[in-house]
């Protein structure tokens, strides 16, 4: 069905291609969405069928078993994607789209609003999923609304007051919808003064994450009482700690990184060892930021 609308279906797609951790299984058919349409189509008969499926962004928040996915993975990447300015400050983006090319787009039109978003490598449906943020701003301060796309194939509007949106949660994170496009209110400004504060961003960035290693971002949530997970782990003395080819960057503590070689295992049993090692030292239980794809536990 993939073939005849366009689409393209892979079988057996190794899914360490597909995420920043650049691990995990094969997915037993791996479908590049040519557009929402077809999206809405694939959905339906998915749905008849009874199969399992899974929306892929650009998998930068995600951790694949070594076993793979036993179902159908729907990746956005590829689709026609679309992004326009709307009147002189309103910006419309499908959700496929990278993050970083909607904050070029936002700079070359005078816009300001995106600049704490320049550097998270995901895409725009991903972002709003989890209500991606940084240097305490974050994807809510911008939303207007957003298009989804529901378990049975129809296309609805969702306005910002609507969705439910904390700190990387939203209404869309325990709902099997699928987020096909949105508008975010942004801020005139001028094109220096944008791409002078995204500088900054990234500057700030590359100076504590370890991006020089395959990563999915931070593993743990803020676990709230002014504390924060990157120094609890690193209270624990576990910087540099491994388990496998997966290990504490000493960068950040906050960050898992791949050395080279690590198994989606590797990772999952790093993260109960830091977990039961805080718990042990501070009593406080840190909860998972990432997401799982198969017969994984964390």
């Amino acid at each position: 069905m993939a073939s005849s609308l366009g689409c393209t279906a892979l079988e057996n797609e190794p899914m360490k291609f597909h995420t920043s951790f650049k691990v995990g299984g094969n997915a037993r058919l791996f479908i590049y969405i040519k557009n929402y349409e077809c999206l809405a189509l694939i959905l339906k008969f998915i749905k008849e069928n009874g199969l399992n499926f899974f929306i892929l962004g650009k998998g930068t928040n995600l951790l694949v078993a070594d076993s793979g996915y036993d179902g159908v993975v729907l990746s956005l990447l590829k689709s026609e994607n679309k992004l326009n300015l709307i009147g002189q400050d309103t910006l419309s983006c499908t959700a496929g789209l990278p993050l970083a090319k909607v904050c070029v787009f936002a700079m070359k039109n005078n816009l300001s609003g995106l600049e704490f978003a320049w550097g998270i490598p995901g895409s725009c449906g991903g972002a709003l999923y989890m209500n991606a943020g940084a240097y305490g701003e974050d994807i809510s301060n911008i939303i207007i609304e957003a298009n989804h796309i529901d378990e049975k194939g129809n296309i609805q509007t969702l306005q910002a007051k609507d969705m439910e949106l904390a700190y990387r949660k939203s209404y869309y994170s325990d709902k099997n919808f699928i987020i096909s496009s949105m508008k975010f209110k942004l801020s005139p400004s001028s094109e220096n003064e944008v791409k002078y504060k995204m500088f900054e961003n990234i500057k700030k960035r590359k100076s504590k994450q370890p991006l020089e290693f395959p990563n999915a971002g931070s593993i743990f949530k803020r676990p709230g009482g002014g504390y924060y997970a990157g120094a609890l782990i690193q209270d624990c003395n576990l910087k540099g700690f491994s388990v496998g080819g997966a290990m504490v960057s000493p960068k950040h503590a906050g960050f898992i990184v791949n050395t080279g070689g690590a198994t989606a295992n590797d990772v999952a049993n790093l993260i109960k060892h830091i977990k039961e090692s805080v718990r042990n030292n501070s009593g406080i239980e840190l909860e998972c930021e990432i997401k799982t794809l198969g017969d994984i536990k964390i």
